[in-house]
């Protein structure tokens, strides 16, 4: 196609002079050069989908395979008209067998110019595949396509393109390739200039964008790069949460830090919310900064009704957990939400992520997602840092022929006996000084399973290691667990940890029905949550918040990196407003760092308190903060926990407007 020649004098008899020849053979070849039209299908049928009555304008359409392949992701008769518009004959001449072969009554192919065409009646979509590096005068184009469609109506469009010289870095091209691409395409007339995104963004409100490469036939090694973009009329005021969902993250795809696995550490949050909330005191007025982490608790704030919660996280591949979650909660059933995250597999993971969730992920978290899609075929609690701990369990458990030891355990009539079956098994034989206790210390407690596993960092280690031994440590939280907690109707924490799995009465709320259903409208109908991938404290330099929730991330840093957390904190969290944290020290030094800050901090709970802290049980302390200037709380932050209490929230203490 580079080297055939094409002649005419004007665009349409330069169109002709190039599609002429190959248009019997247009849809062969390009089907597996065009990468971009199916994605960008799905990702306007995906929001268009439940609708009537709809008219669809493609314009530049060719041969009209573009309404073949939505037949794939929506009925074609919910759409009352279709035109297929294009000036080169040739493919207007297949188009027309291909409507009266296929029987579609709805479909009118048009014969004219994409820059002059407007139909009748308002569009609901408008399409331009790998036409609009094509059309010259693409901003007439784009004008007349604007000027036609409906207030709460969709552009979609893909293409190839070249980076600008500076552009958003999910766009970014070295000199070499935008000048080899834009050399190559413009021997087929096919302009690969940025100007074309650059005014859709000037007109139109985007709404998803993906870039990526793509194979060219008969040609190895080469990539030819294109572009997905939709977007919407920026004076558009009709609320339509299917089709417009609040954003929740930006687009930009951030490398895996050094260090990290190629994947998450964690698929669930490792910190007991029901005893954040006895603290917090959350309201709609809150802004609060929180660690992403496995992203349930961060789902979790939202239900408590928080504002605005910011999820970060130096691991992108948390971002992405997050981003995946919420955009199951959103767009997908109860039922194959639970499936994805109550038992952790779904057959049709593939299906649901292509048409349903890829067209709400960002760039990053939709190229994890098409890596990891293996994940659901055998459970996503197996993979990831934790997975790898379950899978131990379950190998272990398997080997040492404990399976049914473990099911025992979990329907256990009362904590009673679950504590008295613990303690004749397990828990003895841990305590005990015995080959099989040391062979647990050897392969469980070394700083490579602790880090890649448990996520347990060197100077969390270290401050373990100050204060006991590591063996003891993790023998007391689990012994402590077993005495106090329901693993079969509370605890879903450890329950998830022995089985790979939830149940439905033991689970993060999120997957409480009544629970999900609320957060369906949340999520959608209000920015209450953004997703970031960035270092904690440029996150919390970025606004003002009321609640920080620091997890055990503080025991992670040197001391340099403390004054400077600090000092953010002082300038960035309201006054009245509240900082937790969880620590592996039973008396971290930092917390006088944080008190110096200009905050009144409590020892909510301790070990030496008591051995249970809560339901996860893996901290030795855990701390309030109150930033100076605002209302005194009226509560002691040191209530005992309530191990037996139900999954839904604990009641709030009350703080005035804090």
């Amino acid at each position: 196609m580079w080297f055939g020649k094409i002649k005419g004098s004007t665009h349409k008899d330069r169109l002709e002079s190039f599609y002429g020849p190959q248009a019997h053979a247009y849809d062969r070849f390009r089907r597996n050069f065009l990468h971009g039209r199916k994605p960008m299908l799905a990702a306007c049928a995906a929001r268009l989908r439940g609708s009537t009555d709809m008219v669809w304008v493609d314009l530049g359409g060719g041969t009209a395979e573009n309404v073949e392949m939505m037949s794939e992701y929506i009925d074609l008769s919910s759409f009352a008209k279709i035109y297929v518009v294009d000036i080169t004959p040739s493919l207007c001449k297949v188009a027309r067998e291909k409507v009266k072969q296929r029987g579609w009554t709805n479909v009118e192919i048009v014969e004219g110019d994409a820059c002059k065409f407007a139909p009748p009646e308002k569009a609901t979509l408008v399409t331009f595949s790998y036409s609009l590096t094509m059309i010259p005068p693409f901003m007439d184009a784009v004008d007349a396509a604007i000027s036609y469609l409906e207030e709460d109506g969709i552009v979609g469009v893909t293409d190839f393109y070249a980076s600008a010289k500076f552009d958003l870095p999910n766009r970014q091209m070295n000199y070499q390739e935008r000048w080899f691409w834009r050399a190559c395409f413009d021997l087929d007339g096919i302009d690969l200039t940025p100007e074309r995104r650059t005014y859709l963004e000037h007109h139109l409100e985007p709404l998803y964008e993906y870039n990526g490469r793509g194979g060219i036939p008969y040609v190895p090694y080469f990539q030819a790069p294109f572009f997905i973009w939709v977007g919407r009329r920026k004076d558009c005021k009709i609320v339509n949460l299917k089709r417009f969902p609040a954003r929740a993250s930006d687009e930009f795809e951030s490398k895996i830090p050094p260090g990290f696995p190629p994947t998450f550490l964690y698929s669930l949050s490792w910190e007991d919310p029901r005893e954040d909330d006895k603290v917090l005191d959350i309201n709609p007025s809150d802004t609060i900064l929180t660690l992403t982490s496995g992203g349930c608790n961060a789902l979790d704030l939202v239900l408590q009704g928080a504002g605005k919660v910011v999820c970060v996280d130096i691991n992108p591949a948390q971002s992405y957990l997050l981003e995946l979650k919420r955009a199951a909660v959103i767009r997908l059933p109860f039922d194959d939400v639970w499936q994805m995250f109550g038992e952790g597999v779904h057959p049709q993971f593939t299906t649901l992520l292509e048409r349903e969730l890829a067209p709400f992920l960002s760039q990053g978290a939709l190229n994890f997602w098409r890596w990891k899609k293996y994940y659901f075929k055998n459970g996503i609690y197996f993979h990831g840092g934790m997975g790898r701990l379950i899978r131990a369990v379950r190998v272990l458990a398997k080997l040492t022929r404990m399976e049914h030891w473990i099911d025992d355990l979990l329907n256990a009539p009362n904590v009673e006996s679950q504590y008295q079956l613990w303690t004749n098994t397990m828990g003895r034989w841990l305590t005990r000084a015995s080959i099989f206790a040391r062979i647990f210390g050897f392969f469980f407690t070394n700083r490579v399973v602790l880090w890649f596993c448990a996520g347990i960092s060197r100077g969390q280690l270290r401050l373990i290691r100050k204060e006991d031994n590591v063996y003891r440590y993790v023998v007391r939280c689990l012994d402590s667990v077993a005495e106090t907690t329901s693993l079969g109707d509370s605890n879903y924490f450890y329950r998830c940890c022995l089985t790979g799995k939830f149940s439905r009465n033991c689970c993060p709320r999120f997957l409480e029905e009544p629970c999900f259903n609320k957060l369906k409208v949340e999520l959608a109908a209000r920015e209450c949550m953004h997703i970031s991938t960035s270092f904690f404290v440029q996150e919390l330099r970025a606004r003002m918040y009321t609640k920080v929730i620091l997890m055990d991330h503080v025991d992670w840093l040197g001391q340099k990196d403390i004054d400077t957390l600090c000092l953010a904190l002082k300038e960035q969290v309201k006054p009245g407003g509240r900082v937790i944290w969880r620590s592996a020290s039973r008396n971290p030094e930092y917390a006088k760092d944080i008190e110096k800050a200009g905050f009144k901090v409590v020892q909510v709970r301790s070990i030496t308190q008591q051995q249970y802290m809560d339901r996860v049980n893996m901290y030795a302390s855990f701390y309030v903060a109150i930033r100076e200037g605002g209302p005194e709380p009226v509560n002691i932050f040191n209530s005992p926990p309530d191990p037996l209490a139900p999954t839904a929230a604990a009641p709030a203490l009350t703080n005035g407007d804090a």
